[in-house]
């Protein structure tokens, strides 16, 4: 597995070590943040919390990786792969 994504990354086991933690601790600040910023609301109806985290987490997301990314020296990494991720999904051309 490891091996297929240094492949289809282009990079050597080392920045491919930086990367996955890059995504381990972006994703975990991701909902750590949006875990604080929930609770400063009070929603009574769990459906519409939900709702909002999801949402909450599908915009910190990016932003969050981007920082961290910083410390790990990955940041052109990241920015390209969040340009790409950005334009399949329709929201950057």
């Amino acid at each position: 597995m490891f091996k297929k994504l240094r492949e289809k990354w282009k990079v050597g086991p080392f920045q491919l070590t930086l990367i996955l933690c890059t995504f381990a601790c972006g994703g975990s600040a991701t909902g750590w943040a949006a875990k604080k910023i929930m609770n400063g609301f009070s929603l009574q109806q769990d459906w519409l919390w939900a709702t909002l985290y999801i949402l909450l987490v599908t915009l910190l997301w990016p932003l969050m990786v981007l920082v961290i990314s910083i410390p790990f020296g990955q940041f052109r990494f990241f920015k390209s792969y969040i340009n790409k991720l950005g334009s399949k999904m329709g929201f950057l051309r």
